[in-house]
């Protein structure tokens, strides 16, 4: 507009310039010209001098007139732009004070504010996505349904934003099954959307709903959200449930059907054999996991899967203990090994060797399986009382209490015949 006005005057300005310095040139020469005028009878005749200066007044007198009543017409438009300027002004302050009495905790004066001047704001989705989260910090559910529900009808286009706001709010104050509720549909509408599927890992795992987070797994996989290694953790999590929960079935079709599900690779991992192997063995047939927690326990070296592989009963005992003295090497000081060798030993029939390797074993710790090995020896030879008095410092081992004291000593004094493979088995071992 300013370009306009300046352009205007300098091309009057211009005109009238041309004239007066043609108007000189004349009356230099002596001709200062007239003019004469005439309508019908009237006839006007004056100088050109004074037609120049009516004429200059006319056009700035029509040009202010114009400008004047242009100016008149626009006026009510002009103040209405200023005003509607200075208050969505206001609507932006109010939307940067709502955010932080948002998170002040300053709920009640910052939904207030933002509600306020929403209407006027350019941004009317931010104003009640906010007055939304702050309705639910206040433990307002249905003002902050409301909210969202105008979000969604100020901005039709974007509805993600408003579904995940909704969700998020319910993620943060622990209703994750609501907040799954609304995931499940949002993820149906926009399937495998990064941050839709990162919420629901978080909520399957809060609800410890190891079949859905497993079903969900390959669309974290694909979506690369999270790294191969966080990945690995939570399908080891997630499969460790899930056979917990189907070992205590005792069915072992429920237990192998989760089994196959598990990816071969992650077969050898210690936290998947326990459960599984725990689960087949209480089911009966544990017979089918010798082998893999005998192939576990060579990879990598376990207590509790050496207890659980205690546990199995083979048809073919001095099988069992030929594989199981190959760990004799590089864990002859476990005492755990030693109380198992000592029970397979006493099963294959070898009496002595069953002694020996639970005396090296008390030697180190005394255990209850090995403590077991001794009463059953001791019944073996009709040594009834001792047994069962060893049987009870077993349970009571077990159980965290004290043991007599010479409570071993008895047992193997009695228990004489053993002692030259005792010291050759200890002289081995050296």
């Amino acid at each position: 507009m300013r370009r306009k006005i300046v352009f205007s005057l300098a091309a009057f300005f211009l005109i009238l310039g041309l004239v007066v310095v043609g108007y000189q040139q004349l009356n230099e020469r002596g001709h200062a010209g007239y003019v004469i005028i005439g309508i019908g009878d009237l006839v006007l005749e004056t100088s050109l001098y004074f037609i120049i200066l009516l004429t200059i007044f006319v056009f700035v007198t029509l040009y202010l007139g114009i400008r004047f009543t242009t100016g008149a017409a626009k006026l009510p438009e002009s103040i209405k732009r200023r005003h509607q300027q200075q208050r969505q002004k206001r609507a932006m302050e109010a939307l940067s004070e709502g955010f932080v009495e948002t998170i002040e905790g300053k709920w009640d004066k910052a939904e207030r504010n933002l509600i306020r001047h929403a209407s006027d704001s350019h941004l009317p989705l931010l104003h009640y996505l906010v007055a939304a989260r702050a309705a639910h910090f206040r433990g307002a559910d249905e003002q902050r349904d409301d909210y969202l529900q105008l979000a969604l009808k100020v901005a039709p286009d974007v509805p993600l934003a408003v579904a995940l706001t909704r969700a998020s709010l319910m993620m943060g104050t622990q209703h994750f099954q609501q907040a799954l509720e609304h995931l499940t549909e949002i993820n149906r509408t926009s399937p495998n959307h990064p941050l839709v599927l990162k919420m629901m890992a978080d909520a399957y795992i809060k609800t410890r709903d190891w079949d859905a987070l497993h079903y969900l797994i390959p669309s974290l996989r694909e979506a690369k959200l999270l790294s191969e290694s966080a990945l690995r953790t939570l399908e080891l999590e997630a499969y460790q449930s899930l056979l917990e929960k189907r070992a205590l079935t005792r069915d072992p079709a429920l237990i192998r059907e989760i089994w196959r599900m598990v990816p071969p690779p992650l077969r050898s991992e210690a936290v998947l054999v326990e459960p599984y192997s725990r689960g087949m063995i209480d089911a009966g047939v544990g017979n089918e996991v010798e082998e893999d927690l005998r192939l576990a326990l060579g990879r990598d070296w376990s207590v509790p899967l050496l207890h659980i592989y205690a546990q199995i009963e083979d048809q073919d005992p001095l099988r069992q203990l030929t594989h199981c003295k190959d760990w004799l090497g590089p864990h002859r000081d476990d005492p755990a090994l030693l109380a198992l060798l000592a029970k397979l030993s006493l099963r294959a029939g070898q009496g002595e060797a069953a002694l020996d390797y639970a005396k090296s074993s008390l030697g180190l710790e005394p255990t209850p399986a090995a403590l077991k090995v001794l009463a059953d020896l001791m019944f073996s030879r009709k040594e009834d009382v001792a047994a069962s008095r060893l049987y009870r410092q077993g349970l009571r081992l077990a159980l965290g209490e004290p043991m007599e004291a010479d409570m071993i000593a008895t047992a193997l004094a009695i228990l004489t015949p053993a002692q030259v493979a005792t010291e050759s088995l200890v002289e081995d071992r050296r």
